[in-house]
């Protein structure tokens, strides 16, 4: 079977457990906020796509899922520039899959797939035709201020290739990105150095992304400039310094050092076949851990109300914000409930979305109370969320009191 039907199978598996997964979890605030208060290109997508197919979370999360797809079809063609063998770009394709970022960021509604996918795209365009880059570099301005970096690796690439051109156009779409979309330095100087490398090792898995350091590091010594070395180690080092000032979107800068690893993967497989056999097993069982690892992680992601199996009463679910809204919708309804005044905004908002308007009618209130009616969402026997739903009366007495 040749190296394309394979990796179609690998995307419609990919595909597969991304549809079945949209279904089993909620609408978190920020999403909530995504769809009906953003004015991005994000929010446009996504009210397409439920104007289009219903107001459901597969639809919500359809434009996320799209994106990734592609993304994975751009990053199996780019890598072919790098691996010569099916194999190779199969395993690289899958490893992509696999990262914690990349999975989450096709579930999520949230810019990181919009990027991952523009920046694979810009990298595909400059290998064909870099004037077709230059012209899509253009319009990235007006989506997305985590664009900013591009700009400046593509300054100093340029400066290393000594392209005036390249140069003047750089600097000026990156000095217009910061005007546009500005630049996050407020607050009180604090160092968060190691909490930006803790993000960027779950992001990555925390063996891959220091084999990606290390790759990029081995590449300044060998001298082996790239774009995509650029593309990547600008960013980085970018978001390690300012680290040391503030806390960081991570996902402004973690998309970028994905365009390192077809360059990890080469030095990988390279420095793995230029040995006998009988000094492989180092590379066998580094590659053997962070497979393993990534596949974990990926099951956590993909199952992760099963977790809350494992859970203690006091214990907090990793994936809790994205859980709740849609079960207590449901139940709402069941009571014949379709708006609430809730005392905690969030949740009002992120029960909108599922039919559940705001009214004066009822008042609901997270905990119990002994008026009224208690609402328990639990999974798996863990209580996850408790509210008091109370009628209010017409009169205008006032709400019940805490027993």
């Amino acid at each position: 079977m040749s190296g394309w039907r394979i990796f179609l199978v690998f995307l419609g598996v990919d595909a597969l457990v991304l549809f079945l997964e949209s279904g089993g979890i909620s609408i978190s605030y920020r999403e909530a906020r995504t769809f009906y208060e953003s004015d991005s290109l994000l929010h446009l997508l996504i009210q397409g796509s439920v104007a289009l197919f219903g107001q459901t979370d597969l639809a919500l999360r359809l434009p996320t899922i799209v994106m990734h797809l592609l993304s994975a079809i751009l990053f199996f063609e780019i890598s072919g520039r790098y691996l010569k063998r099916d194999s190779d770009r199969l395993w690289l394709v899958a490893i992509f899959m696999l990262l914690p970022g990349v999975s989450s960021s096709a579930l999520l509604v949230d810019n990181s797939a919009l990027v991952i996918l523009i920046l694979l795209l810009f990298v595909y365009f400059w290998e064909w035709r870099q004037w077709a880059a230059m012209a899509l570099a253009v319009p990235m301005l007006c989506i997305d201020g985590a664009f900013s970096p591009l700009y400046l690796g593509l300054f100093i690439f340029g400066l290393y290739r000594r392209e005036r051109l390249l140069i003047t156009v750089a600097s000026f779409l990156f000095v217009l990105s910061l005007y546009l979309h500005g630049f996050d330095a407020h607050g009180t100087p604090k160092g968060h150095f190691l909490d930006t490398l803790g993000l960027y090792a779950v992001i990555f898995s925390p063996i891959v992304f220091i084999y990606l350091v290390y790759t990029l590091f081995r590449h300044y010594v060998l001298k082996h400039f790239t774009l995509l070395w650029f593309l990547a180690t600008v960013p980085l080092l970018l978001s390690l310094l300012l680290s040391f000032r503030q806390v960081l979107e991570i996902q402004l800068f973690a998309p970028y050092l994905i365009l390192a690893m077809p360059l990890a993967a080469r030095s990988f497989f390279h420095s793995y076949r230029v040995r006998l056999k009988i000094y492989r097993q180092k590379y066998r069982l580094i590659f053997g851990v962070s497979l393993a690892l990534l596949v974990v992680n990926a099951l956590l992601v993909f199952f992760n109300k099963e977790v809350y199996l494992f859970l203690q009463p006091d214990q907090k679910h990793f994936a809790h914000r994205q859980h709740v809204a849609k079960e207590l919708a449901h139940a709402l309804k069941a009571r014949g409930i379709t708006c609430v005044d809730s005392d905690d905004p969030r949740m009002q908002l992120r029960l909108r979305f599922y039919g559940i308007g705001e009214c004066s009618e009822y008042r609901m209130r997270e905990g119990s109370y002994s008026e009224g009616e208690n609402v328990t969402i639990s999974y798996s026997r863990y209580v996850a969320y408790r509210v008091n739903v109370t009628k209010i009366p017409k009169n205008g007495d006032s709400y019940p009191s805490e027993p």
